[in-house]
């Protein structure tokens, strides 16, 4: 059985697996965190650092700062499904990365997508619990 690698270690693979082209774009399916520590933010800033294009689909909005989360809004499975179809379907994405996915029929949802638009490399990261030890 093959270690798997660390996010910032998938993207630096990522972008050395596509040196010389444009810069690789990857698509992040997760929840917003409206404190900017982790989520599609923190996704986001680590793409930035490492020079690949970020990509978002929204799956859940959250209401939470430093000391917990406050709120969970998540977003209708069939409008995350259009976020992802329209982002992959234009641009495409070199490799997706998962995070928080509030339900089961977002993860199907998702699953189904990637498996559709034949997305090889995924990178899933099953949040469940904000660092403040909150339930997402």
């Amino acid at each position: 059985k093959m270690p798997r690698p660390s996010f910032r270690a998938a993207l630096s693979l990522l972008v050395s697996g596509v040196a010389g082209s444009a810069a690789p774009v990857m698509l992040t399916v997760a929840g917003s965190d409206s404190g900017g520590g982790a989520g599609i933010q923190a996704d986001l800033k680590a793409c930035e650092a490492l020079g690949v294009f970020g990509t978002t689909a929204l799956v859940a909005l959250t209401a939470q700062n430093t000391l917990g989360v406050h709120a969970v809004h998540p977003v209708p499975a069939a409008f995350v499904r259009a976020q992802i179809d329209a982002v992959l379907g234009d641009m495409g994405a070199h490799a997706v990365k998962t995070g928080m996915l509030p339900s089961e029929e977002a993860i199907a949802t998702v699953a189904e997508a990637l498996d559709e638009h034949a997305v090889a490399i995924r990178v899933i990261d099953p949040v469940i619990v904000a660092a403040s030890g909150d339930v997402l």
